[in-house]
């Protein structure tokens, strides 16, 4: 592997490792807490019928679609990336997306091949543009179930005076539909639509769960059931639960900038070597070789980056707090 090729792959892992740890949402759901969401929106959603119309509604879909699409859609993993799609908020046909990853893939591969060579360089490159789609839907999701949940309360707060006022329920999500802007006033127009039309509103709270995983979304369909369940004073519950959302929202803005000042040393810290790697090449660029080329020299160099993952992994579990 030729020197350029190896800090191609350093700089990558390093910039990957980086993103994970310190550019995604500090306060976000946290991978335990989503693996208890899913299993409590399973446990939730234990009705025959719902799942028979999602069915229903599917093989209508794949009907309307050409033949290489409908192969395309029984792939393994379609039903995630579908899920994936409709929690970002995006309109685009699952085999769409996976066309467009398989050209940028292969673009960005023969691309970097004809430029750099064909090698472990270019594999890397090709794979970095096939997960890019993904990526970005990913952080579409990211900041749309962040976006959710800061309009969530005010929602709350909207539908509880509906309610206070003497509305019904289905009228409070239409009321909450037409006030509130993307991506609130959408979900609950979605759910308002479903149930107006006839649906159940278990099934509809529990898709709308499952466009929006988020820990207070499940705080507020499992309130809401439990009403229609026993009974009670809906709008005050409502009227707490947003209270108790603001108080969170309020104590994860609290520790993000308390740990800003950790964020900032690892960013540092991290990115140092590579500066430094990168100014010495350009003021001298006969010394670095003599370290990488000599296999001692090689040998420091991975124990060093080695040493420099871990420093990444332990400033990560440092100022990562999940709430």
């Amino acid at each position: 592997m030729s020197d350029e090729t190896l800090f191609i792959v350093m700089v990558f892992i390093v910039g990957f490792l980086m993103s994970q740890a310190f550019v995604r949402p500090l306060m976000g759901t946290g991978r335990e807490a989503r693996r208890r969401l899913r299993e409590r929106i399973r446990d939730l959603s234990d009705d025959s019928t719902g799942a028979e119309q999602v069915l229903l509604v599917r093989d209508r879909y794949l009907r309307d679609l050409s033949p290489f699409a409908r192969a395309l859609m029984k792939l393994p993993g379609m039903d995630g990336l579908q899920a994936l799609i409709e929690q970002a908020g995006s309109e685009k046909p699952p085999h769409r997306v996976l066309i467009l990853c398989v050209a940028m893939g292969v673009a960005a591969g023969m691309t970097a091949g004809t430029m750099f060579g064909w090698g472990l360089g270019a594999l890397l490159v090709g794979f970095i543009g096939t997960a890019l789609p993904i990526l970005q839907l990913k952080t579409k999701r990211a900041k749309r179930i962040a976006r959710f949940e800061e309009q969530l309360p005010d929602a709350l707060t909207v539908a509880a005076r509906s309610l206070r006022a003497g509305l019904p329920f289905g009228e409070a999500l239409k009321l909450v539909s037409q006030e509130m802007p993307e991506p609130v006033g959408k979900e609950f127009g979605i759910v308002f639509t479903e149930v107006n039309y006839g649906g159940d509103l278990r099934g509809a709270l529990l898709g709308m769960l499952e466009r929006v995983p988020s820990v207070a979304v499940m705080a507020m369909v499992t309130s809401v059931l439990i009403q229609r369940e026993t009974g009670g004073n809906l709008a005050e519950v409502m009227d707490k639960l947003a209270a108790v959302v603001r108080e969170r929202f309020r104590f994860q803005r609290t520790v993000r900038t308390l740990s800003a000042e950790g964020r900032l040393s690892a960013w540092i810290l991290i990115s140092l070597p590579f500066l430094m790697a990168g100014a010495i090449s350009a003021i001298n660029p006969e010394y670095l070789p003599m370290l990488t080329k000599d296999p001692g020299g090689r040998t420091i160099v991975m124990a060093a980056f080695g040493f420099l993952v871990v420093g990444i992994l332990w400033l990560r579990w440092i100022v990562r707090i999940d709430v």
